[in-house]
């Protein structure tokens, strides 16, 4: 498993499962020890392909899900922030890249120890089924919008997706760059950072730099996104 962590000798119990992106009823109480992993910005978690022996939450920090393509172009899959789970596994085999896109801290979980209680606890059999739906359908809509969405379509769902995410304040930090939203949303930089700026000039949006946005103009926002 090829994880670029510091381990630190720590356990702490899970107290909710909270799926990245969308909401959902929180996790039955699990009593279930992990190990706190820590990283430094733009380091590998796992690899795909990698044993999937664990699951991770993560604590403070981001984490992105990615997959490399053949001709070295990189998808984007989601991004992970506090109280966030990713890495939960169909097969064996973990079938994305997580990277930390900031310097982060996660716990990992044995899944083997998931899989267990799973057995003797229906809430959370009920739960696990109700993430596994709310990804397929995270999913679907990503690709979608990957595939189709014209670029100010898909910049401002973005921008939505991430004040939804974060504070009622009309203030938005982005901890990932232009790259990262590049491959997220199937854009070139270029055309992201054009985007940007065109919402900027439209009043949509005022950018006091590159890693903060302030959302002058939601209902537009949505228009474009619907």
């Amino acid at each position: 498993m090829s994880v670029s962590l510091a381990l630190a000798a720590q356990h702490a119990p899970i107290a909710g499962l909270s799926p990245a992106l969308w909401s959902q009823p929180a996790a039955p109480e699990l009593q279930l020890a992990g190990t706190v992993l820590r990283s430094e910005a733009d380091r590998a978690l796992y690899v795909e392909g990698d044993e999937a022996r664990c699951f991770y939450k993560v604590v403070s920090g981001v984490v992105r899900t990615c997959r490399y393509l053949s001709d070295g172009r990189r998808q984007i899959d989601g991004f992970y922030q506090p109280g966030d789970v990713f890495g939960i596994e169909a097969g064996p085999a973990h079938c994305l890249t997580a990277e930390s896109v900031t310097d982060c801290t996660v716990i990992a979980y044995c899944r083997r120890s998931l899989e267990t209680m799973m057995r003797d606890d229906n809430r959370l059999s009920q739960w696990f089924f109700s993430h596994a739906m709310t990804c397929m359908a995270r999913v679907r809509e990503h690709s979608l919008l990957w595939r189709h969405g014209r670029a100010a379509q898909k910049v401002a769902a973005f921008l939505l997706e991430m004040a939804e995410r974060g504070e009622s304040d009309p203030a938005v930090d982005l901890p990932m760059g232009r790259q990262d939203i590049a491959d997220y949303l199937g854009l070139t930089v270029e055309t992201v950072c054009r985007t940007l700026s065109h919402m900027a000039k439209e009043g949509m949006i005022t950018l006091p730099s590159s890693r903060r946005v302030v959302l002058q103009d939601r209902a537009t926002l949505r228009e474009l996104n619907s």
